[in-house]
């Protein structure tokens, strides 16, 4: 989804999640181009969602998101040893101090290569050779944990805490697809 920031940002039952659930409607905004204003990418009900959790994270209230308002967010969220390299790479990734406006624009600048639902859907009916709209969820955490961008088995925890497999085991991709392209649970 978002690179490192979901970890700290997509935890189960984080007040954040909320704010990373951007409607299609921003996304299509973003795709249409390079603005000179990140505010303009987004509604102004997104904007106090970011704003909102931005001011969760900015734990020690200065106005920027440092290493130590990141250890903090993630401790406050269940997650104590959280490596010191780890938090570096995170704080790396904004061009500078990570004020309001950086953190707006680094969201805005992920929401803009976020693949179509459909591209998604594609990758994970590979897995589904019968059409079922699901697939064994040990199948996605063996991949997960083996191929390309490896994910860690805490970070494969995570996934399915927030999109839990039924009780045989499946995971209902499309939903998940759903959730990641429009934010929100279909109906």
């Amino acid at each position: 989804i978002l690179n490192s920031w979901p970890q700290v940002l997509l935890l189960p039952q984080s007040p954040i999640v909320l704010a990373l659930q951007a409607p299609r409607r921003a996304r299509k905004r973003a795709e249409g181009g390079a603005s000179s204003n990140v505010f303009s990418m987004f509604d102004q009900s997104q904007i106090q969602e970011f704003k909102e959790a931005f001011t969760i994270m900015d734990q020690n209230r200065d106005g920027f998101i440092d290493k130590e308002d990141l250890r903090d967010t993630f401790a406050a969220l269940g997650r104590i040893n959280v490596k010191n390299e780890e938090l570096e790479a995170m704080v790396k990734e904004a061009p500078g101090p990570i004020n309001f406006t950086v953190f707006l624009t680094m969201f805005g600048e992920k929401l803009k290569g976020t693949d179509p639902e459909e591209t998604i859907l594609h990758a994970f009916k590979v897995f589904d050779t019968e059409g079922k709209g699901f697939v064994k969820a040990d199948v996605i955490k063996e991949k997960l944990m083996t191929q390309a961008d490896r994910f860690s088995e805490e970070e494969v925890k995570q996934m399915f805490a927030a999109f839990p497999p039924d009780v045989c085991g499946n995971l209902d991709y499309r939903n998940l697809c759903y959730v990641i392209t429009h934010g929100e649970e279909k109906d």
